[in-house]
């Protein structure tokens, strides 16, 4: 079993300003332990996670594949980029750079066809339209009609960021249609999607996806 990273450096302090680790992260970083091997086997050469919060499952993410590996992280609210870098040097994550940013704006076209292994904890809770887009705590769970307003605004960009065997971990709970973001990622952007894990949490029911580019079948001479 892979030990959940240290985050004894924060305080409650820190946590009145963004996400604490919850049962949402625990799955994805069960999701990851459970594809540990195949991440290592990988090998992969840069990792992406879209709104690191506390750093948690960057830290994790380097637990199992190791420094040989860039790992960026983004998130719109600065207080969460901190935290990202101190999580990472209590937990001897080597090579994590963190970036202030929505989604991942700036990093097209640098990171095309780059990122090998890519984590989403978005904002998924159903608010209005209006809490959507803060730069503080609230830009970690406000997500807007069915909490897929932040979301949608990524999956256009997936099959540009994914690398040709690339992997990308999205976590969704039912209001946000799981099925139906599966089904977007398979019909408009032709990517293979498969449900990995859910759980329920309290009233939630969450899920986690793997998306990733179909493999090409060879072409006939």
């Amino acid at each position: 079993m892979i030990p959940t990273p240290d985050l004894s450096h924060l305080t409650h302090k820190d946590f009145d300003h963004i996400y604490e680790p919850a049962e949402d992260t625990f799955l994805l970083l069960d999701a990851l332990e459970q594809d540990a091997n195949d991440l290592k086997t990988m090998k992969p050469s840069v990792c992406l996670e879209i709104g690191s919060g506390s750093g948690c499952v960057t830290s994790f993410l380097a637990k199992i594949v190791g420094n040989q590996a860039v790992y960026l992280t983004t998130d719109i609210n600065i207080r969460a980029c901190h935290a990202t870098c101190h999580t990472a040097l209590a937990n001897q994550a080597h090579n994590v750079e963190t970036i202030q940013t929505s989604l991942v704006d700036g990093l097209l076209p640098r990171l095309k066809h780059k990122v090998d292994v890519m984590c989403f904890n978005p904002p998924y809770v159903v608010t209005t339209s209006e809490e959507v887009g803060s730069h503080g705590i609230e830009a970690a769970w406000a997500g807007g009609i069915d909490g897929r307003e932040v979301i949608d605004q990524l999956l256009p960009l997936v099959t540009d960021l994914l690398s040709a065997t690339g992997i990308f971990y999205l976590l969704l709970i039912n209001e946000n249609r799981p099925l139906e973001v599966m089904k977007i990622l398979d019909l408009q952007y032709n990517l293979e999607c498969k449900m990995l894990m859910e759980r329920r949490a309290g009233r939630e029911r969450q899920y986690i996806i793997t998306v990733r580019h179909r493999e090409r079948l060879p072409q006939l001479k």
